[in-house]
């Protein structure tokens, strides 16, 4: 799998992880319309390959990846509205094109939610909590069929990988210790985990992907190594994790290894000869 997500890259706050969202040449397309109708958004850099960009300042990349995968509704993205966002507003405009699997309305965990899959295929939680954070996108997996009652041990093995990282949130199914729900801190970045007890025609697949940006060779072997074990590692630093959920492992600075004008080219051949990535071939490819 070509990691072409990886040729931009985000400046870290804190690590910033933050999503790849997989579309058949419709990212410039998509992220012009997540831009015009979030507040606090802007498009960051624009390519042929990928378009990365902000949603109420949260960094999100599009990836122009043809139409290998699709994004499911295993991976949808909180947004917590609050008083920022016109959640009635933002409801009407993703719903343009889009489907409704929940009608906004008010419900046993929210006084005002709605999930929207919208036109270009990207599911959105939209929920009137504020959330006491700056980042008001919150990446959510969803665990259902082989994997439902496995949000837990999800839970316990993506803290005990990242560094600094804290549980948030936990609530059990009311009938069964599974989670039902639970938010995590990893190294400053929210994630939510969700668990469905019905029978689902989707699962995780690598329309939709997390980026973990590292600063060094040692990092990138730690998360390679960690977030792949028990899973499947692919080419040019993708890896399925054990619950079957797609991540990138790359340098932070990959971006300008590959756009700089006299190796730029040999740092992409070099890329996608690759599965784990390593620094020094793709800072001074041969």
């Amino acid at each position: 799998m070509v990691s072409y997500a990886s040729f931009l890259s985000f400046p870290l706050m804190s690590r910033m992880i933050y999503p790849c969202l997989w579309f058949d040449h419709q990212a410039a397309e998509a992220a012009d319309f997540y831009t015009s109708i979030f507040p606090k958004s802007k498009i960051l850099e624009k390519s042929p390959i990928a378009v990365r960009f902000e949603v109420l300042g949260t960094p999100m990349m599009g990836l122009n990846g043809g139409p290998k995968y699709q994004q499911t509704q295993a991976s949808s993205y909180f947004v917590y509205c609050g008083t920022e966002v016109d959640i009635d507003e933002l409801y009407t405009s993703l719903l343009e094109g889009g489907k409704a699997i929940f009608p906004l309305g008010t419900y046993p965990w929210s006084p005002k939610y709605a999930w929207v899959t919208d036109r270009f295929g990207t599911n959105w939680q939209l929920d009137a909590d504020p959330v006491r954070s700056a980042q008001k996108i919150v990446p959510c997996l969803l665990f259902v069929n082989e994997n439902r009652s496995r949000a837990r041990e999800a839970m316990e093995f993506y803290l005990g990988i990242f560094p600094k990282s804290t549980k948030l949130v936990e609530a059990p199914h009311p009938d069964s210790e599974d989670l039902l729900f639970a938010q995590v801190n990893l190294e400053g970045y929210l994630i939510n985990l969700m668990s469905s007890t019905e029978t689902h025609d989707f699962g995780f697949c690598p329309g939709n992907s997390l980026v973990v940006p590292c600063e060094d060779q040692a990092e990138i072997d730690f998360f390679w190594k960690k977030l792949g074990e028990g899973g499947n590692y692919d080419r040019c630093g993708w890896l399925r994790d054990r619950f079957g959920h797609s991540w990138q492992v790359v340098p932070k600075d990959l971006g300008q290894w590959i756009s700089d004008p006299q190796k730029g080219q040999k740092a992409i051949n070099a890329l996608l000869k690759m599965e784990k990535l390593s620094i020094d071939d793709l800072k001074n490819p041969s």
